[in-house]
């Protein structure tokens, strides 16, 4: 999942994996028109619980094909500008062409320059091909993505989406958990989210859930110097059980469920207060007439870069969690 490409708008080849992936677990699979892919698991006459994890990865859209063959981008969702540079890049077009995004040596940089983050302007991919061969390949609309294999530093796993196909991977291993529950559950792997939670908001509105369970990446802020009240949450304190983010405030009840069954289950978790971005949760809970919604969240440390890090505890951890969910939330309407 982590090196299937899968740009805003572009989720194709992720799509075919989620597929496959959800497939053996589902009653039924449906697409929608933003290419969210939806899998049934039918119930027992309970309430219905959407799971959604977005598919999508950050990356860029291709402007402008340059007379010497370098390509022209814009980004598509929320770079950390000092990031965008010094990186190894995959340019899709009608085959994949490996690129750079390079910056200007420091040796011939100003003082000014030297401090200054990049511009848009300054942002180019050189493939090392002449401009007719890069026409042939790449068009303007076409995407880029960043290139990084997933490795293993110690406890750790680290590559350039963890932020969320952590999410994907969770909502496929909660739906092999389940057994006979009482919810129908439906698990959704969204399109758009880097860009405006597009795909969540479509699905949601379709979908019309009773109760909906995003899962998604959370601020490990767990580094060096980091006071305890900046952290949000830490790498090796298991699942995080969203309360609030700029998006959402969690009802009590949800987020008390949540909790409870952690608990009596003994999965590990901690508490997540987010006061900046969002994920889907909140186009969950503003579906239809309105539903109950929380979000279950792997912490990630660095987040939006090339080297977005977790721990496969926490994975396991959200997983055990999301499946405990599916299978008591209808206490919840009780």
């Amino acid at each position: 999942m982590c090196e299937t490409p899968g740009a805003p708008g572009r989720e194709e080849c992720i799509r075919e994996v989620v597929i496959a992936e959800l497939e053996p677990f589902a009653d039924e699979i449906s697409v929608d028109p933003l290419g969210s892919v939806a899998a049934v698991r039918k119930g027992g006459g309970g309430p219905r619980v959407m799971l959604a994890a977005h598919m999508d990865v950050l990356g860029f859209m291709v402007t402008h094909v340059e007379d010497d063959g370098d390509i022209r981008v814009l980004p598509l969702g929320g770079f950390d500008p000092k990031t965008k540079v010094a990186q190894r890049v995959i340019a899709h077009g009608r085959e994949d062409l490996l690129g750079v995004m390079g910056a200007g040596p420091i040796h011939i940089l100003s003082p000014e320059e030297r401090t200054a983050l990049p511009r848009p302007d300054d942002h180019y991919i050189d493939v090392g091909l002449p401009a007719a061969a890069v026409r042939e390949i790449v068009r303007e609309g076409d995407t880029v993505t960043r290139e990084r294999t997933l490795v293993r530093p110690g406890n750790l796993v680290t590559c350039t989406s963890i932020d969320n196909r952590s999410g994907l991977y969770v909502m496929s291993q909660a739906m092999r958990r389940l057994g006979d529950q009482e919810c129908e559950v439906v698990a959704v792997a969204t399109t758009q989210e880097e860009v405006g939670v597009r795909g969540a908001r479509v699905t949601a509105q379709r979908i019309r859930p009773d109760i909906g369970l995003p899962i998604d990446t959370t601020l490990a802020n767990d580094g060096p110097g980091a006071k305890p009240h900046e952290r949000i949450t830490t790498t090796g304190g298991g699942a995080a059980v969203k309360a609030y983010d700029a998006g959402v405030l969690v009802p009590r009840i949800v987020g008390e469920h949540l909790r409870r069954v952690a608990n009596a289950r003994k999965i590990p978790h901690q508490v997540e207060i987010m006061t900046r971005e969002g994920t889907d949760a909140r186009e969950l809970q503003l579906s239809g007439g309105g539903a109950l919604a929380g979000c279950v969240s792997t912490p990630t440390r660095y987040i939006h870069q090339v080297v977005e890090t977790c721990n496969p505890g926490g994975l396991a951890a959200c997983a055990a969690l999301v499946a405990a969910f599916c299978e008591t939330a209808q206490d919840l309407l009780a």
